[in-house]
């Protein structure tokens, strides 16, 4: 009787399997081909249809909408479960939280691990060209919604999978462009535009600042709502000869991670590698045998790891258009990067979607056999962190282990002729113990117990700004509710309080402390070994935030802010008066003049101090409901005044942004900014300005990065005309030196200016202007080269200049401002270059620059200029060598930029 009650639930359950797996369409039945097919490529809304038909027709899908898209699109996130575990959805949610906040004691976090379903998180699509990524989501989201393999449904009863599309917009954008040609042999992803509205491939370089739509989407779900345990984030491409660049990654990591990240990832990264050579699926390659680290945060992959977070990045080969794997000698041989090297030999995008699901399936195995580790785990790192942050801790940089070898080195000189034994320190016996307490037992070097933003800073309003960015990373933000001190010093209600004390206390020291990233080459005195994007980047340097940094335990008036709930500006009160002064310092005054402009108000600005505001502010009379909505919603800083002595008349600009076909990151990111602070322009292209007639059209034109001739790099090349649409036509081109230089010298000679940052500062040296590259080095014949990676490298990091305070250039801007640098520009002037008029706007000093990151060679940048004003006839170039932009996070630079968009 037992044994045919068991052969009956049997069958039903099989029978209830084959109806589910009925009523659910094959991706090949929606969409009309197999994912994978060469040549083909799936439209987003077709996908998203099939995401929406499978939840309606499966009990193990829910799909939800996690908000909008730059386009105005939805994002979905799919959440994948068992029937059973759907129904307990919410107290699955609520264990990831407080495990990963470690808000629990450890008895009842053990309980709660073994209660709880690991969370992991499957993404692609983020690179729109990086069609493997969003491709395999499909077949994925099918299994995982149909099939009655016992493995995925293990997985289904252990995890709770998030499955997202993380940028639908690029997904119509490059499909509708490959598919769009008839002839399949002649298919590419060259779009005219990029696969995000404003940002392109940067829209993985958004995962601390939080700027972009989708990016928030993200990080609420990922830091505020589910705190996954991993997050898997697909990509595409590996390095030629393998097929997959995965975890482990080569070194360096971060300094402030616990070590549980690193092993961990480890441990993932060994299930991934295994179950593809089970599989027979060679090319995998990992360590050294790629570029990737876990040095930097900001990717989507890399900010979980400052969240207690295994990050998982896949670098997959292939696509819709047949390819090869190349022969790549040194990757032949087995090494313990690359155990399993595959041959070079045709390749087809079904053979790269199926390395993705195997690798699905080898995350969520990992997961399933470790879930309550994996809980547990997130916990352990997380209280961790409240524990360093509740005592003296000092983090490990490497600026404090050379401390303690100089330590040891002085006192050798000083001992070694009266000690002999103290020559043999060093060597084999290591350095007496005594050298480590001299700097790690050093009160004034131990990491913060937190951090307070006081709420009377110049500009605040750009501190809520960044308050916001850690909000919704899932920081904890404390709010003073009166006035109080902490060490002596006052602070003002509403100052803003950063408790080190708190599971994502990793993150939060990132946001604060300066990165230390070592000195690493491929062997000593060769090359440095690129950083994976960059070394420093610290955000309060970003973004000129004022802070103290405080070492002892504090406490105060302090009500903490509900997670992921973000500030809104603080208001501020228009004074009575019909004169207003409103101060510089705050980049949204900047929103309040393009408004007051926009409305017809008539507005200029000081060239003294007034009212205790800096020289650059704005004088306003009048437009009263302006100057309420801009205290009001914006926070701006007033003062009722007369107008002071010495105003000059302010109008708005007819501004033009450069941008190229194929799409400029770093023009993009302007463009954001300039809609955000409600600057009106338009974006040109090469043949705009090729066609002459500029001062008819505009007053500024600016170019953001590679523009200037000679410095675009247009990936796969530049098509032809004949063969792309003629409505794209307009987009094409470049800048030359010999035709579209002189069309820029004549708009400025009449009148215009142009503002050029980073690699488009070399139009200075098309010009003929009395500067020069001062990182160059004479050789023994007179000539000169630019120096070598072995002498000077400085990657993106945070340096300091002096800033001329009494340019209206820089009105707005301190003595010295934090700039972010990455390989940048630096000039040398003429020896009569001033008496031309050339003016250096930012300099170098003697003394180090480094802020945050890694510099070698900083001799080399002694007295160097980093930006500069140059008159050319009636107009003026303004040159800035540094990313004063920079993917709209260097709010503290911002003033460079705005300062020249009137006339």
């Amino acid at each position: 009787m037992r044994k045919s009650y068991f052969l009956w639930a049997f069958a039903f359950f099989l029978f209830a399997g084959n109806a589910i797996a009925q009523k659910v369409p094959t991706p090949k039945e929606h969409f009309g081909f197999d994912i994978g097919d060469d040549y083909k490529l799936a439209t987003y809304t077709a996908t998203d249809d099939y995401f929406r038909k499978v939840a309606e027709l499966s009990d193990r899908v829910k799909f939800v909408e996690i908000g909008p898209t730059a386009e105005g699109r939805q994002m979905p996130m799919m959440i994948i479960t068992s029937p059973e575990n759907h129904a307990n959805l919410d107290k699955y949610k609520e264990i990831s939280q407080k495990l990963g906040r470690a808000e629990v004691s450890p008895e009842e976090a053990r309980s709660l691990a073994k209660d709880g379903k690991a969370v992991v998180w499957i993404d692609g699509g983020l690179h729109s060209t990086e069609t493997v990524a969003s491709h395999q989501l499909i077949p994925t989201y099918y299994e995982l919604a149909t099939s009655n393999d016992p493995e995925i449904l293990r997985f289904l009863d252990d995890l709770i999978i998030l499955m997202v599309q993380t940028n639908p917009d690029g997904q119509e954008i490059v499909t509708d462009w490959y598919m769009s040609r008839e002839d399949v042999t002649k298919r590419d992803m060259r779009t005219p535009y990029m696969y995000h509205k404003y940002v392109g491939h940067d829209n993985n370089r958004d995962f601390f600042m939080n700027n972009l739509d989708e990016s928030t989407n993200i990080s609420l779900q990922q830091y505020v709502e589910w705190l996954p345990q991993i997050i898997f984030n697909h990509h595409q491409t590996s390095p030629a000869g393998t097929v997959v660049a995965g975890p482990p990654y080569r070194d360096p990591f971060n300094h402030v991670f616990d070590p549980l990240i690193m092993t961990s990832l480890d441990g993932v990264g060994a299930a991934m590698i295994n179950r593809l050579n089970f599989e027979g699926k060679p090319g995998y390659t990992r360590l050294g045998g790629s570029v990737f680290s876990s040095w930097w945060n900001g990717g989507l992959r890399t900010t979980p790891y400052f969240h207690n977070m295994i990050g998982i990045l896949t670098e997959t080969t292939g696509g819709p258009t047949p390819s090869e794997i190349p022969l790549v000698p040194e990757r032949l041989i087995p090494t313990h990067a690359t155990p399993f090297p595959i041959e070079p030999q045709k390749w087809n995008f079904k053979k790269s979607i199926d390395y993705s699901v195997s690798m699905n399936w080898a995350v969520l195995d990992f997961a399933s056999r470790n879930s309550d580790a994996l809980l547990l785990n997130i916990y352990t790192m997380g209280k961790n962190s409240i524990d360093r942050g509740n005592m003296d801790h000092w983090t490990k940089y490497p600026k404090r282990s050379a401390a303690v070898q100089q330590a040891f080195d002085k006192a050798k000189e000083e001992k070694e002729a009266d000690d002999p034994e103290m020559a043999y320190y060093g060597m084999r016996s290591g350095l007496p113990s005594e050298y480590f307490g001299k700097i790690f037992e050093d009160k004034e070097l131990r990491d913060p117990r937190g951090f307070i933003v006081p709420a009377d800073q110049p500009d605040f309003q750009t501190a809520i700004r960044f308050a916001n960015a850690l909000i919704k990373s899932g920081i904890q933000v404390h709010k003073a509710s009166e006035d109080f001190s902490v060490q002596g010093k006052q602070y003002p209600k509403g100052s803003l309080v950063f408790k080190s004390a708190q599971a994502f206390r990793p993150h939060l020291l990132d946001m604060f402390e300066p990165q230390d990233h070592p000195n690493d080459f491929e062997f000593p005195g060769g090359p440095p070994k690129r950083p994976y994007d960059a070394a420093g980047w610290t955000l309060a340097f970003q973004m000129g935030v004022d802070f103290d940094r405080i070492l002892d335990e504090f406490d105060g008036p302090f009500e903490a802010l509900p997670y992921g709930e973000v500030l809104d500006f603080v208001p501020t009160r228009v004074p009575s008066g019909s004169g207003m002064l409103i101060d510089v310092r705050g980049n949204n005054s900047f929103i309040a003049v393009n408004e007051l402009l926009k409305a017809g108000a008539n507005v200029s600005r000081t060239t003294t101090e007034a009212s205790g505001f800096p020289a650059g502010s704005f004088y306003v009379s009048g437009n009263k409901s302006v100057l309420e909505k801009a205290a009001k919603e914006y926070g701006v800083k007033m003062v009722a005044s007369s107008r002071p002595s010495g105003t000059v008349s302010l109008k708005p600009a007819r501004i033009a942004l450069f941008d190229h076909y194929g799409g400029s990151m770093p023009s993009g990111w302007v463009r954001w900014m300039l809609e955000q602070y409600q600057f009106p322009f338009q974006v040109i292209y090469p043949k705009d300005i090729d066609a002459g007639n500029l001062n008819a059209k505009y007053d500024v034109i600016l170019f953001i990065g590679p523009g200037a001739p000679g410095t675009v790099r247009s990936w796969g090349g530049m098509p032809k005309e004949e063969d792309i649409p003629q409505e794209y036509h307009k987009l094409m081109g470049s800048l030359s030196k010999e035709k579209s230089v002189p069309q820029l010298k004549m708009f400025m000679e009449n009148g215009g200016n142009v503002v050029a940052v980073g690699a488009s500062t070399s139009l200075a040296f098309d010009l003929g202007l009395p500067v020069s590259n001062a990182l160059v080095e004479k050789q023994s014949d007179g000539t000169e080269k630019p120096l070598g990676g072995d002498k000077y490298y400085i990657p993106g990091s945070i340096l300091k200049a002096n800033l001329d305070t009494n340019s209206p250039a820089n009105w707005g801007m301190g003595e010295s401002a934090n700039m972010v640098f990455n390989n940048s520009p630096v000039f040398s002037l003429a020896p009569d270059a001033l008496m031309n008029g050339v003016k250096p706007l930012a300099w170098f000093g003697t003394e180090s620059p480094l802020v945050s990151g890694w510099a070698w060679g900083e001799s080399y940048l002694r007295n160097g200029v980093v930006a500069f004003e140059a008159p050319i006839g009636k107009g003026k170039l303004y040159a800035f060598g540094p990313e004063v932009t920079f993917r709209a996070q260097a709010h503290n630079t911002f003033k460079l930029l705005f300062n020249q968009l009137y006339k």
